[in-house]
């Protein structure tokens, strides 16, 4: 019997960052807790996220979570827990370690914000049909509609440029071995990435730009939440989950 190389279509994972305190939310509750509609923030989120056609979702949590693990999840089978750390980087790396046992360097891993809960089906295939045959990857994102200042002390310094000017989203998809050799070299040059794109940008690789929606909004502050609300209710309405 003659034996060939079989080369496997490469499988999804995703990883979702849920070690922080919020802070900038100003509640002694972290965000991803507070109860938006009928459930959780983290819950709308992760369960957005596993209508993919998953291998698997990481979450990575504070080592002093008591709350996570005793929610309820549309697919709970897919769900594996790591402890994250003190910065995004942190987690997103302590997941990718995690999952370096089961994933290979040619597999997709999509990092999305647990504090985005209104992210569409329709975008998240989007953002796989447009990177499917990309080698490297990319993120949903949005051009700038507003006019930019850039401020000091209370006063305007300058109008910046809006011209070329994207507002990042998550999910943010690429390559496993990429983004692991990236946030890698990231720690071991003591460089803070704010995101994962960012991480591969410093690593000297192009980053893919898929347009996203506006509804996918983060929640930051305690307004977000409201608003969020309202987008979820219109989603609902009109069947876009």
């Amino acid at each position: 019997m003659k034996l060939t190389n079989v080369i496997m279509p490469a499988q999804y994972w995703a990883i979702l960052p849920a070690a922080g305190s919020g802070s900038r939310f100003a509640s002694s509750i972290p965000k991803q807790y507070l109860t938006l509609i009928n459930k959780t923030v983290i819950q709308h989120s992760v369960d957005r996220i596993c209508q993919l056609p998953l291998q698997g979702c990481v979450l990575a949590i504070s080592a002093h979570d008591q709350t996570a693990k005793t929610l309820t999840f549309a697919k709970p089978a897919l769900l594996h827990w790591v402890t994250g750390g003190a910065e995004r980087m942190d987690s997103v790396l302590a997941a990718m370690q995690y999952l370096q046992q089961f994933a290979t360097a040619q597999d997709w891993v999509l990092v999305h914000d647990v504090a985005r809960p209104c992210i569409l089906a329709n975008d998240l295939q989007h953002l796989l049909d447009e990177l499917k045959e990309d080698a490297v990857g990319g993120l949903l994102a949005v051009p700038v509609r507003d006019t930019l200042k850039r401020g000091n002390a209370g006063q305007v310094v300058e109008t910046v440029p809006r011209d070329h000017l994207w507002q990042c989203q998550t999910p943010q998809m690429f390559r496993f071995g990429l983004l692991l050799d990236a946030l890698q070299q990231a720690k071991t040059q003591q460089q803070l990435v704010t995101d994962e794109a960012g991480a591969i940008e410093q690593f000297g690789l192009p980053v893919k730009l898929v347009n996203g929606s506006s509804t996918n909004i983060k929640i930051t502050y305690p307004e977000d939440l409201g608003l969020a609300a309202a987008i979820l209710k219109a989603q609902t309405e009109e069947n876009l989950i």
